[in-house]
């Protein structure tokens, strides 16, 4: 930016790049609507009214908003890369995203770090950085990284580093982990992302002593309300799994709202597509009452204030030209999207100029041996209760149950009757062979197994099956792949989609990896599966770090004790 000529051109005094002539502007710090044209210069906002200019876009009374911005978002979670999430969001009017690379790293580590960086550079998007803070979440899974302030402390001198990323694992900030509290006290002055799901009283009120300033996790108004209360910043999370908007969004008013603001946290690419991003949520808020004003600011300024980044967020004289015009308020549906004051998409088609991706990374997948008789669930005669995990629809919580075990000749296996079934966590970094085994709820398959690489936060094999040998087939197709997802049945593999870097995404189109996972969810449709998107849903269930009852490589972890548990009661 040369401030010099910014100055000149607000004064009027050179000939400005581009007017939006007879547009509606949302203004974001008044909250007004006026008839206004705005002069863009440099890939900045230099004034309104009357400038003479290069090329004059006539708006015909469309409204002029600022660039949305998603304030929480893993990338890898859409399983594409950069350039192909860019072509994903752009359109939908996102023109900034605060990503944390903590799915990568807990994978490849730096290299992961310094992958997503560089493939961030040149796009239409500006991608921040919040630095993964806890790799891996907790000593109770193999991950294939880990990673100390030490590692971190060179990335925060990075332009695009604006903080240190969800700090999972609050037992250890409530306890006074030295490791945490190092983390926190490199990133001094910069942000600490929070990751507190239903932690209450005393314990939250220790976990923000700490420094951290947000969190994405509130599960319910109550939540949330206390996390509010207790000077937290609350961003308001609809994802794929994830989708907290509903119950939230009754607590947001005039009084408080600048507390709040958007975020995706985790969305598959058909929902990217489908549906949206950030422009989806402002939407829904509408849709709930919500003043579309509001949830602009929310969708905007909030984000860029609470993340202090300068020059985002707003139009106004010196702001960066991130601009979305609208037809209207209620439908929020971009037909023009500028980043930097360039055209990077007209009526919902991506016109930038796509980056190409530079760099190798190393494979991902290391996996001991693999054995049909590896899944076998041997039981002891007076086993007869297990714990089960069970899902919660459209969340990532899941509940504890005691469930009687369904014994066949000493061997623990599913109950297809109760829809209680196989789950299995091969880890894949260290061929260490461990293999957790447990028993989950809720999917509905009523034969065959589907399998991920793509399972938070080490990214382990993770798989649910109705019996061992489609089982065996779906993890051993995981390993031939390098990474992905797959559907088998018995000893034939179904359908699957290669994820070879990292294990988590791809560089094929977007459109291509869209298809392919709709064949797939369309594949465990036929084999009795009831979720919407049972990957995402499996990607969840080795999480743990959220309650109630998880299962990783090392075995089933009650979460609310932060504890490895037997599977047989």
């Amino acid at each position: 930016m040369d401030i010099r000529e910014i100055i000149k051109a607000a004064r009027g005094e050179i000939t400005v790049d581009l007017l939006l002539k007879n547009g509606k502007l949302i203004n974001v710090f008044s909250g007004e609507i006026r008839k206004e044209s705005v002069a863009i210069h440099k890939g900045f906002v230099v004034g309104f009214g009357n400038y003479k200019s290069k090329k004059v876009l006539d708006l015909s009374g469309k409204y002029i908003a600022p660039g949305f911005i998603d304030g929480h978002v893993h990338i890898e979670s859409s399983m594409v890369s950069v350039s192909e999430f860019a072509r994903a969001v752009v359109p939908k009017g996102v023109t900034s995203v605060i990503t944390d690379a903590h799915e990568i790293a807990n994978v490849l580590g730096i290299d992961g770090i310094k992958y997503m960086l560089e493939s961030s550079k040149n796009q239409p998007l500006n991608v921040f950085f919040m630095l993964p803070s806890c790799v891996p979440a907790t000593q109770m899974e193999t991950a294939g990284a880990h990673l100390t302030g030490f590692d971190l402390y060179p990335f925060l001198k990075e332009k695009w580093v604006v903080g240190l990323g969800e700090v999972m694992n609050f037992p250890g900030v409530i306890s006074a982990d030295d490791d945490l509290l190092n983390k926190m006290k490199i990133a001094s002055g910069k942000r600490v992302d929070g990751h507190s799901p239903g932690l209450m009283g005393k314990a939250l009120s220790s976990y923000i002593t700490s420094g951290i300033a947000s969190d994405h996790e509130s599960t319910t108004m109550l939540e949330a309300k206390e996390k509010l209360e207790k000077g937290m910043y609350v961003m308001v999370r609809e994802g794929t799994s994830e989708k907290n908007l509903k119950d939230i969004i009754p607590l947001v008013n005039e009084e408080n709202y600048s507390r709040f603001f958007f975020v995706t946290d985790d969305r598959h690419p058909q929902d990217l597509v489908k549906e949206g991003s950030i422009d989806f949520i402002i939407r829904k808020a509408i849709s709930l009452g919500l003043n579309p004003i509001t949830a602009i600011k929310m969708a905007t300024i909030n984000t860029a204030e609470y993340f202090r980044l300068p020059r985002i967020g707003a139009i106004a004289p010196g702001y960066q030209a991130d601009i979305v015009i609208l037809n209207n308020l209620k439908e929020i549906k971009p037909v023009m999207v500028f980043r930097r004051g360039d055209l990077a998409s007209v009526n919902g088609e991506f016109v930038a100029k796509k980056v190409k991706l530079t760099g190798m990374l190393r494979g991902s997948i290391n996996v001991r041996w693999l054995r049909d008789n590896d899944f076998k669930i041997s039981a002891l005669p007076q086993a007869k209760k297990i714990r089960v995990v069970e899902i919660v629809p459209h969340q990532i919580i899941t509940k504890k149950k005691i469930c009687r075990a369904k014994i066949e000749n000493k061997i623990a296996v599913s109950d297809i009757k109760n829809d209680i079934l196989k789950m299995v966590v091969v880890e894949r970094h260290l061929a260490s062979g461990n293999i957790g085994k447990g028993f989950v709820k809720g999917f509905g398959l009523k034969k065959g197994a589907i399998a991920s690489s793509v399972s938070h936060d080490s990214h382990n094999i993770i798989c649910v099956g109705v019996d061992d040998k489609s089982i065996f087939t779906a993890c051993v197709e995981i390993v031939k792949m390098g990474g992905g997802l797959c559907v088998a049945d018995g000893e034939k593999v179904l359908g699957h989609l290669p994820l070879p870097i990292a294990g988590l995404m791809t560089d094929k189109p977007l459109e291509k990896v869209v298809s392919e996972l709709e064949k797939l969810v369309a594949v465990t449709k036929k084999l009795g599966c009831k979720l919407d998107d049972p990957f995402m849903t499996i990607s969840f269930l080795a999480l743990p770090v959220i309650p109630e009852l998880k299962l990783t490589d090392k075995g089933l972890v009650d979460v609310s004790k932060m504890k490895l548990v037997e599977l047989f009661v």
